[in-house]
């Protein structure tokens, strides 16, 4: 069984990403530590679990759980289920400060997202949390990271001063699903147009250039290093559109990348095959006679079901 640390910000995160993340670890055998700022336990990002005040009329007392756009983009019901029972949780109840952590004391590393900013950016700016990282990538320990948190893993540096994910390959939250969820939510959350982007642009800046693809990429070796689903690939519509999310039973909606013992995924609607990709990792190193690929192997899955790898 592996000991596994998910940290968390303060508030914020995403309960999918977090919640089904941890049900998927949990039911597979593995310990699962939580860690936030304080020592408090964290909260999810509320907008993601009812959905209300996603709608045009979401600020009216009256009719803000009517929900309309706010029951699409919520967390689903299977992530809501998860989030309750996390609740209960011992660990996600009593976790662990973020100056308490030793990379040595953990078998691998799980790193979540959020896009809210009041809550995600202590976590992203957190040199705590860049210095842990990169001691997880120096170590070679599995690192799994999600959506924003990628970016957590963008701005972590290894010794020489380049971000530790130089030199692989990583898929993260790619700027056509940020601007989608952000469009809906200039229109939908006119009264604060801004939800669904943690950092904003300055006027002289071209669009996207703080998207998390774009900030990911130019910390990566060569910007073809960034991988997203090819047009190319079996169920493309299903992987893209930003509606289809995969489930347990269901992984065709899902797209993740891994590079030897790094996996990465780009949103709630890859969480599914993202927490059980990374178990696996737990269980291959455990079996004899099998390592982690190495990083300059051929992709040890194809482009058409959602994975690729080194």
């Amino acid at each position: 069984m592996a000991r596994i640390l998910i940290p968390l910000p303060r508030r914020d995160f995403d309960p999918s990403e977090v919640a089904v993340s941890w049900r998927t670890l949990h039911r597979d055998g593995h310990g699962v530590v939580f860690a936030t700022p304080d020592g408090m336990p964290a909260e999810a990002d509320e907008l993601m679990l009812s959905g209300v005040g996603l709608d045009p009329w979401g600020w009216l007392p009256g009719l803000k759980r009517l929900r309309v756009v706010g029951l699409l983009l919520r967390a689903n019901a299977d992530a809501r289920r998860a989030h309750t029972a996390l609740l209960q949780d011992a660990a996600f109840r009593a976790p662990m400060r973020w100056d308490a952590l030793e990379a040595a004391a953990f078998d691998g590393l799980l790193l979540p997202g959020g896009h809210r900013a009041r809550g995600m950016r202590e976590y992203l700016e957190s040199p705590t949390l860049q210095a842990l990282v990169a001691a997880f990538f120096a170590a070679d320990k599995p690192v799994a990271a999600i959506c924003h948190g990628v970016l957590l893993a963008a701005r972590s540096r290894a010794a020489n001063g380049q971000s530790v994910l130089h030199g692989r390959r990583t898929t993260a939250l790619t700027w056509a699903l940020e601007r989608r969820a952000w469009v809906t939510a200039r229109i939908s959350r006119f009264w604060d147009p801004h939800y669904y982007r943690t950092y904003r642009e300055s006027p002289d800046q071209p669009d996207g250039y703080l998207s998390v693809q774009q900030e990911v990429s130019r910390a990566l070796a060569a910007p073809d290093d960034f991988l997203d689903v090819p047009r190319d690939a079996p169920d493309y519509r299903r992987k893209t559109n930003g509606l289809a999310r995969d489930s347990d039973a269901d992984a065709a909606p899902a797209f993740v990348v891994r590079d030897g013992n790094y996996l990465s995924a780009r949103w709630p609607g890859d969480v599914h095959r993202f927490a059980r990709e990374f178990s696996a990792l737990f269980a291959a190193a455990a079996s004899p006679g099998i390592t982690s690929p190495p990083r300059s192997a051929a992709p040890a899955g194809s482009a058409g079901d959602g994975s690729a790898g080194r």
